[in-house]
């Protein structure tokens, strides 16, 4: 028996749960997170640092993995524009997780004012947020986009993930940990340096911790919905009683 429930996360196979999660990678052009996308999904390293978004929308990097490796969705996610989503399941907590993995490429409007479309906030369940540790103004586009985050959706509703990436070039560095550290605390982010270059491991432990905030986050939800049913239910036995 196999039942999808596409808005409502899970997927029963059989009689196993699995979790499905949405994450929506962000960042200014050249950061690595295509790189970082196709190291999760394959382990492998794509050799550059580019935008899947930017490259025919990422087919041409994926060129003879099969479909073992990797599945690739064709989802019209904004105004008839086809997105590439790449989905693959891994094992979280003795449970089977569901990636579905949106690399959405930088955009700016005419005016040159950073923007996130809402349809890609709305469909995201936890968002990755990239920059370089080799780039400052990468670093500023994450913390401007954070704010749009949360000025667009409630602070607790969307889990995010703050990553430093290229570690590899740390030589090169003009962005501390400690202040990359200090962003994601500021606004209740987990944090990671990693280098998409080296790691596959540290690339890993990136979407782990996304999962638990997206965990964290779904039953914070379900609790706070579980307490609104109840608050109705004991004001409606109240109200009969009044109207008695």
């Amino acid at each position: 028996m196999v039942v999808e429930v596409r808005g409502g996360v899970e997927v029963m196979e059989g009689n196993q749960p699995r979790v499905e999660v949405n994450v929506l990678l962000l960042g200014a052009h050249s950061v690595g997170k295509s790189a970082l996308t196709v190291r999760f999904l394959t382990r492998r390293f794509i050799g550059e640092y580019g935008d899947i978004g930017e490259e025919t929308h990422g087919h041409g990097l994926f060129v003879g993995l099969n479909q073992s490796e990797l599945f690739v969705s064709l989802m019209t996610m904004c105004d008839s524009v086809p997105e590439s989503v790449y989905s693959r399941v891994d094992r979280i907590d003795a449970q089977d997780v569901c990636f579905n993995v949106w690399d959405s490429p930088y955009t700016q409007d005419d005016g040159k004012s950073l923007s996130l479309p809402d349809k890609q906030l709305q469909w995201a369940d936890g968002i990755v947020l990239v920059y370089s540790i080799c780039d400052r103004r990468s670093f500023h586009v994450v913390r401007q986009q954070l704010q749009l985050i949360r000025r667009s959706r409630k602070p607790s509703s969307v889990p995010v993930v703050v990553v430093g990436n290229k570690l590899d070039l740390h030589c090169h560095r003009s962005v501390s940990s400690e202040e990359g550290r200090l962003l994601a605390l500021s606004q209740h982010c987990g944090f990671y340096e990693v280098s998409a270059a080296e790691t596959y491991e540290d690339v890993l432990l990136v979407f782990q911790r996304l999962v638990h905030l997206i965990r964290e986050s779904r039953a914070l939800r379900k609790s706070s919905a579980g307490v609104r049913r109840i608050v109705r239910s004991v004001s409606a036995v109240f109200g009969k009683k009044r109207g008695e």
